[in-house]
């Protein structure tokens, strides 16, 4: 497992859950939800916490279907992410599945009392955690970095 910090990212339309974790990649927690709206003030806020945070790399969450495909969501977050990891390079981007994770977020926020209204404003942090946990699990079983990595095209 390689030391460092990770940032994850939750791309939706209308907002991006962001998530980081400790060092040794034990605990992942909210840092805060960006407005996804207006894109570039999104990626500009983005670059800011890459260079606070100073992550070994950024795990992006990229939503396939229940089958494994990829369909428009898919295709708007790879564009996203493309234009993140020009952004913030040297500083390495990495797509994982994220499948459910919106769902096992949402559910986990429920049995802890927070009410659907109040949880639209942390749901997409929530999902980051969940996006980097299972990447940090992943890497953990496997030794190599999660998902694919995200080609910088100048």
């Amino acid at each position: 497992m390689r030391r460092g910090r990770r940032l994850a990212i939750d791309v939706g339309d209308a907002r991006i859950g962001v998530a980081s974790c400790d060092p040794d990649g034990v605990l992942a927690t909210p840092v805060e939800t960006v407005p996804g709206r207006d894109v570039p003030a999104a990626h500009r806020r983005l670059k800011q916490l890459v260079e606070e945070y100073e992550p070994i790399e950024v795990v992006a969450g990229l939503p396939r279907s229940l089958n494994g495909g990829e369909g428009p969501a898919a295709v708007k977050v790879r564009a996203f992410v493309q234009e993140l990891a020009r952004s913030v390079a040297p500083v390495p981007v990495r797509l994982v599945d994220e499948r459910m994770t919106t769902v096992t977020a949402s559910q986990g926020l429920r049995a802890s009392g927070v009410k659907s209204k109040k949880g639209r404003s942390v749901i997409d942090q929530a999902a980051a955690i969940v996006i980097l946990q299972n990447a940090l699990e992943a890497e953990r079983v496997s030794g190599n970095p999660p998902g694919e990595g995200v080609e910088v095209v100048v």
